[in-house]
C-alpha cells in the first residue's frame, strides 16, 4: 500500500514539485562582491572592499573578504558570505592539518588543488543560488615569484597572470589594473593599483563599497611574500587610499 502524505506540500512535491514557489538562497543571505589580486616585485597583493549585500539592501559596511589562508598564502571570497567563511576556515584547518601530520608545507600547487576540492563539494548549494567562489594567492618559494588563481563555482582553477578580480565588480575591476598594473613593480604601488581598481569597481558597480572617508571604512588589504603574510594596518591602508583619490 503506497505511504499517505499527510503533508500538502509534500504531497506537491512529490506529484508536481514545478508549481511549488521557488526559494532562492542567493535573496536570503549576505553576498560578498569585489576581490582583486595583483602580482609586483617579490610577492603578491590581495585587497577586497567591506561591503555585502542581501539583495539591493546593503547587508553590511565592514565584512572582511581577505584572509591569510597560511604562513605564504591569502585568500578572498565572493558569493554568498556565510558559506565561504566557513570554507575559510575549513581550508586554513586543512593546511595545517596537512603540514603537523606530514611535517611539511603543502606546495602552493598543491593547495590550489585542494582549494577547489572544497569549492566543488560546495557544488549542490551553488545551483540553488549559494555559490562560493574564492581567489587564491600565494608566494611559491620553488620558483620565487608571486602566483594568483582563479576558481569557477564547479572548483576548476586557473592560474591568473599578472592580475584578477572576483565578485560582482570584477569586470570595472579588472578594466582598471589594465591601466595601473605593471611587472616588476613595487609592493606600495601594486597595493595603490589595487585600491585604485576596488574605487574604480564601486564607482560603477552599486553592490561594491569603495573607501569610506566618513566612517573610516577601508578596504582589507594584505600582501604574501618571500617574508610571510602581512596585513596592511588601517592607517597605511589610509594614506596610500588618500594618495590615490588626489592623484584621480
Amino acid at each position: 500500500m503506497m505511504h499517505e502524505l499527510t503533508s500538502f506540500f509534500d504531497l506537491v512535491r512529490s506529484v508536481d514539485p514545478a508549481v511549488l514557489p521557488r526559494t532562492d538562497g542567493a535573496e536570503l543571505s549576505p553576498h560578498g562582491t569585489t576581490i582583486v589580486a595583483a602580482d609586483f616585485a617579490g610577492g603578491v597583493v590581495m585587497a577586497g572592499d567591506r561591503r555585502a549585500t542581501m539583495g539591493t539592501i546593503i547587508a553590511q559596511r565592514d565584512i572582511e573578504k581577505v584572509f591569510g589562508a597560511d604562513e605564504v598564502s591569502v585568500i578572498g571570497i565572493a558569493g554568498a558570505a556565510g558559506l565561504a567563511v566557513e570554507l575559510v576556515r575549513l581550508f586554513q584547518t586543512e593546511l595545517l592539518h596537512y603540514e603537523k601530520v606530514e611535517q611539511i608545507a603543502l606546495s602552493l600547487d598543491g593547495k590550489a588543488n585542494r582549494l577547489g576540492s572544497l569549492v566543488r563539494a560546495n557544488l549542490s548549494m551553488a545551483m540553488q543560488g549559494m555559490a562560493v567562489v574564492p581567489i587564491f594567492a600565494g608566494w611559491d618559494d620553488t620558483c620565487d615569484v608571486g602566483r594568483i588563481f582563479s576558481y569557477d563555482a564547479t572548483g576548476g582553477h586557473y592560474e591568473e597572470s599578472g592580475f584578477h578580480a572576483i565578485g560582482s565588480g570584477a569586470a570595472f575591476a579588472r578594466g582598471s589594473l589594465k591601466k595601473t598594473h605593471h611587472p616588476g613593480m613595487t609592493a606600495e604601488a601594486a597595493v595603490a593599483s589595487a585600491i585604485r581598481a576596488l574605487y574604480d569597481a564601486a564607482d560603477d558597480d552599486a553592490a561594491t563599497g569603495g573607501p569610506d572617508l566618513a566612517r573610516q571604512i577601508f578596504p582589507v588589504v594584505l600582501t604574501a611574500s618571500v617574508d610571510g603574510v602581512r596585513q596592511l594596518p588601517t592607517d597605511e591602508v589610509a594614506r596610500i587610499t588618500e594618495q590615490v583619490l588626489e592623484a584621480m
